[in-house]
C-alpha cells in the first residue's frame, strides 16, 4: 500500500492530521473477535490483512522545535519514506531536514529517501533513538539528486535529521551547565530577535584589570549549519573544566560566546542562509536587520573602546564537498603588519592544536570583494575593518559531510579551539613588531 503525502500532512504551526493511534487493548480485542471466525473466512482474512497494515503504518512528524521535513511519499509496503527539506518563505536555503517517525516493527529496516543535492543530502544522516544522542547511519546511496539512507530501527521511534540538531533548547541547557559548572560562567541575554525570542549568550573568564584579554565567539549565523553550535558546545565544556590550560585561559580572558545567532530560523527549522533581505552574516552594516547582529556589534565596539578584545571567531559549516576544517580570513589589504603577524601566530597555533580527528592543516582562504559582493558586511570582516590593529577576526568552517562529523568529532574541533586560544594568548598581541636589526648593526 502506498500512502502520499495529501492523505496526512504536518502544517506550518505544526498540527497534525493522521490517524488515531489504536490503544493496545483495542488491538487484542480485534485480534480475539477476529479468531473467532472460520479460518476461511473472506473477511476474516481480509480484516486481518487490514489489521496488520494499519497497525504498522509509519508516521512522520516535524512539529517539534527545528523540526522540518516535506513528505513526498511514503510506501507502507516497501517501508519508504520520501522526503525533502521545508521550504519556509524568506528564510533562506530549504536544506535542513529533522523529522520523527513512528509505527517501526522491532528490528525492521526501513529507507529513507532525500533530495536536494547537495546541502540537504550529506553522505551519513544522522539518527537518534531517544531524541538526544545522536549517531550516523551509513553511507547512503545516491540516485541523482537523491540518496537513499537504509537503517535498522530498535524503537518504536526514531529521529533522523540533516545532521546532529542543535536547538534553542539545547542553547539554554549548555549555558546553564556552564554557569552551573564553573562560577566564572555567567549567563546574559545578548538581545531579543525580531520575532521575540531571547539569544542566550554567556561570559567565561576574570575580568581583573586593563590588561584581560578579550575573546568574542559566536556559531549560526547560518541556521542550518548546526555543526557549529556541536564546536561551540565542545568549547564550552572544554573552557568550564578544570584542565589546566582552561584554568589559564580563564585567568587571563574574558572569553564571550553566542551558541546560536539565528534563533528564530533554528527554531522554526529554516536554513537561514540568503534568506530576505540578507543573512545574518551579510549584515554587518551600520544599519543591521538582524537584532542579534546589532547587539554583537555593539558588545564588539564597545569592548574595543575598552582595550577588551583581541580575538574574533564566527564559527560556520562549509560546503559539501570539503573534508578538513579551514578557515576564512579577511582580505590580506585589510591587514595591517601587526594583525597579519598575529594572524600567522593564531594559525599556526590552531595547526598545532586541532589535529582530528577533524584535523586543520593549514588551509585558509580569503572572502573578498570577488567572493561576495557584501564582502564588507561579513562579521569578521566588519570586525577586521573597525577594531584596533591587533585583533584578529576570522571564520571556522568544520566540515560537515564526513564519518568523523559528529557531536564527538565536532566537540573534539571545540576543546581543540579552546587550546589553540590559549596557546595563542601565551603572547600579548598588542605587542609591537620588533624593528628588524639592519645589516652591520648590532642589537641594543
Amino acid at each position: 500500500m502506498t500512502l502520499l503525502a495529501g492523505e496526512w500532512c504536518v502544517s506550518y504551526s505544526g498540527s497534525v492530521k493522521r490517524p488515531h493511534p489504536i490503544p493496545h487493548a483495542t488491538k487484542l480485542a480485534v485480534v480475539a473477535v477476529l479468531s473467532l471466525l472460520p479460518p476461511s473466512s473472506v473477511v476474516r482474512r481480509a480484516a486481518a490483512a487490514e489489521s496488520a497494515t494499519a497497525l504498522t503504518n509509519l508516521v512522520v512528524e516535524t512539529n517539534f522545535p527545528s523540526g522540518s521535513g516535506k513528505v513526498i511519499e511514503i510506501n507502507q509496503d516497501e517501508r519508504l519514506i520520501k522526503l525533502e527539506p521545508s521550504s519556509h518563505e524568506g528564510r533562506g536555503w530549504a536544506c535542513w531536514w529533522y523529522v520523527r517517525v513512528s509505527g517501526f516493527e522491532a528490528g525492521e529496516t526501513i529507507s529513507l529517501q532525500v533530495g536536494r543535492a547537495p546541502w540537504a543530502t550529506p553522505e551519513r544522516a544522522a539518527f537518534s533513538s531517544d531524541g538526544e544522542t545522536w549517531r550516523q547511519t551509513a553511507a547512503g546511496e545516491r540516485n541523482g539528486a537523491w540518496i537513499t539512507y537504509r537503517h535498522k530501527v530498535d524503537a518504536p521511534v526514531a529521529w533522523f535529521a540533516w545532521g546532529p540538531p542543535f536547538t534553542p533548547r539545547d542553547s539554554e541547557e549548555l549555558i546553564h551547565f556552564a554557569t552551573a559548572a564553573n562560577s566564572q560562567a555567567a549567563r546574559y541575554e545578548l538581545c531579543k530577535t525580531r520575532d521575540g525570542r531571547i539569544v542566550p549568550a554567556l561570559k567565561i573568564g576574570s575580568d581583573d584589570g586593563s590588561g584581560t584579554a578579550g575573546v568574542w565567539i559566536q556559531a549560526r549565523q547560518h541556521a542550518w549549519e548546526s555543526g557549529s553550535s556541536w564546536v561551540c558546545r565542545g568549547l564550552v565544556e572544554w573552557l568550564v573544566s578544570e584542565h589546566p590550560r582552561a584554568v589559564q585561559l580563564r585567568e587571563k580572558a574574558i572569553v564571550s560566546i553566542v551558541p546560536v545567532m539565528d534563533i528564530d530560523s533554528v527554531a522554526i527549522g529554516a536554513g537561514g542562509k540568503d534568506q530576505t533581505p540578507h543573512d545574518h552574516n551579510r549584515d554587518w552594516t551600520d544599519q543591521p536587520h538582524w537584532p542579534a547582529v546589532a547587539a554583537a556589534m555593539k558588545e564588539i565596539a564597545q569592548r574595543n573602546q575598552n582595550h577588551k578584545l583581541d580575538l574574533f571567531i564566527d564559527l560556520h559549516n562549509p560546503g559539501a564537498s570539503t573534508t578538513r576544517p579551514f578557515f576564512y580570513v579577511p582580505p590580506r589589504k585589510l591587514l595591517s603588519a601587526k594583525r597579519e603577524r598575529n594572524l600567522e601566530r593564531f594559525l599556526a597555533t590552531a595547526r598545532a592544536e586541532i589535529t582530528g580527528p577533524l584535523p586543520f592543516v593549514g588551509e585558509t582562504r580569503e572572502s573578498g570583494a570577488g567572493y561576495d559582493k557584501r564582502w564588507q558586511a561579513i562579521s569578521k570582516n566588519w570586525v577586521t575593518m573597525n577594531t584596533q590593529e591587533h585583533v584578529v577576526a576570522t571564520t571556522l568552517e568544520t566540515a560537515w559531510n564526513t564519518e568523523h562529523s559528529t557531536t564527538d568529532g565536532y566537540r573534539s574541533v571545540g576543546q581543540q579551539l579552546g587550546l589553540a586560544i590559549e596557546r595563542y594568548l601565551r603572547f600579548n598581541p598588542r605587542d609591537e613588531i620588533a624593528q628588524e636589526t639592519k645589516p652591520g648593526q648590532h642589537e641594543r
